[in-house]
């Protein structure tokens, strides 16, 4: 996913929240009672209070009113989590300078995030770091959203024009919604308005998902009863303005994705280290003893949004001219008797660990699929190009929910992309904690698609 200006902006202003922070305490706060523990303590209470409160989502059409809602919700997140560490790490001990340390941060941070907030106001006023937008479809709320666009430089949006099915000789008119599809691929666009009151249901699915596919953001202008949709979440541009945004996934948030590449990394260097440095070199001399060939396997698989990249496994077939065509099928001729056991206890699969290690793939994802079958199945499966828009995983909620090993029909694939779907769009850590338990009691317990 590519990480935008907005992206980029708001680990800017927690790295100079983070220094501003130790630094006041640094300077004003007795030194007996500082130690390296209690500034990276205040450091990550920060980053975590942030995420909670949404301190740094302050939208370009986010009003002043607003952001002095978020500098209290957070400081009062901070001065809670600033005297718990004297009640839980220095109970009973007298510190002075409690207040006074805790009174200056919370002015210096505020007339920071103000600064910096009517900073970027005049930077978009200047031209800069403004959204490419359009329109499909128009009504008296849409236009009023498209002349509040041209009106207000400092919103930083920069109005395209309007697709509609009514032609039109209107100046901003710039074709049909057959034409939107093409635009869209060959320009590049940062939002798409959709006025709701105009659209069918299959034409806002349609673009709900070509969106998403192609990481364009979609707005969807209501008419009254959206206002209660559960997929929706609601925005204000101004005060009579209001607009839909369908929902993020999980993964589109940056604290996410954050958080379970951290895990990955620490994860998997964990068993590189502890269970693949002294397990490899055995499994390296049994499979050569076997049969001739590398110990290792590699084979091109498809990985986020559809990139290719080479997938590690330890080799479990003789040589063969089909491993890039076909499945594993049960009693295959091609697998050697080191093979067999190999991929009975998934110990086949370890080497993968290097590749989410590299960043390839994740622990817990969709099972990363050859080219070959991958065009088969979008053929046969309507939304199977969704799950591209997460890493693929070792392990994933299909393989633990019994679809894993052969496909026989198309009702063994569709299970699995709809139970990857699910996985994408309800992901929590807890639910990846959940599924690596469950490969790990597979593992000791068998499972008889494991051939």
């Amino acid at each position: 996913m590519k990480i935008t200006f907005f992206k980029k902006i708001q680990a800017f202003f927690l790295i100079i929240d983070v220094l501003i922070i130790n630094t006041v305490i640094f300077i004003v706060f007795e030194k007996q009672h500082q130690s390296f523990f209690f500034h990276l303590y205040i450091s990550l209470f920060w980053f975590i209070s942030t995420i909670t409160s949404n301190y740094y989502k302050v939208y370009r059409f986010t009003n002043f009113f607003r952001v002095f809602k978020l500098i209290l919700v957070q400081f009062l997140f901070f001065t809670l989590g600033f005297f718990a560490y004297f009640g839980i790490f220095k109970e009973g001990e007298v510190v002075n300078t409690q207040f006074c340390t805790l009174l200056i941060t919370c002015t210096v941070l505020s007339l920071n995030k103000i600064a910096l907030f009517f900073l970027l106001k005049k930077y978009r006023q200047l031209g800069k770091n403004y959204k490419k937008v359009i329109f499909l479809e128009r009504d008296s709320t849409s236009k009023k959203m498209m002349h509040l666009f041209q009106k207000k430089q400092n919103l930083g949006y920069f109005l395209l024009g309007f697709f509609s099915n009514k032609k039109s000789n209107h100046t901003n008119y710039l074709g049909t919604e057959v034409d939107l599809y093409q635009f869209l691929k060959e320009q590049k666009i940062d939002e798409v308005y959709a006025t709701l009151s105009e659209l069918k249901k299959e034409q806002v699915k349609t673009l709900n998902k070509f969106t998403s596919l192609n990481n364009i953001t979609l707005k969807l202008i209501p008419s009254a009863q959206e206002f209660y949709s559960k997929t929706n979440e609601t925005e204000f541009y101004n005060d009579t303005l209001k607009v839909l945004s369908v929902k993020k996934l999980p993964f589109d948030y940056f604290e996410i994705r954050f958080l379970k590449r951290l895990f990955d990394v620490v994860f998997s260097l964990f068993t590189i280290v502890f269970l693949l440095s002294w397990l490899m070199p055995v499994l390296w001399i049994l499979i050569k003893l076997e049969s001739k060939g590398p110990a290792i396997f590699r084979q091109e698989r498809e990985g986020l949004r559809g990139s290719k990249f080479v997938c590690y496994k330890f080799r479990s077939m003789k040589i063969n001219k089909k491993s890039n065509e076909n499945h594993t099928i049960k009693n295959d001729v091609r697998i050697t008797k080191m093979g067999r056991f190999i991929r009975r206890t998934s110990i086949d699969e370890l080497p993968q660990f290097f590749n989410v290690f590299l960043g390839d793939m994740s622990v817990v994802g969709p099972r990363p699929h050859i080219e070959k079958l991958a065009t088969d199945y979008k053929r046969d499966v309507d939304n199977y190009i969704e799950r591209h828009l997460v890493k693929p995983g070792i392990t994933g909620l299909a393989q633990v929910s019994g679809y894993r090993g052969e496909i026989r029909s198309k009702a063994d694939i569709k299970n699995r992309i709809r139970l990857d779907i699910f996985y994408i769009e309800n992901w929590s850590f807890f639910l990846d904690v959940k599924i690596i338990i469950k490969t790990i009691l597979n593992l000791f317990k068998g499972d008889e698609n494991a051939y």
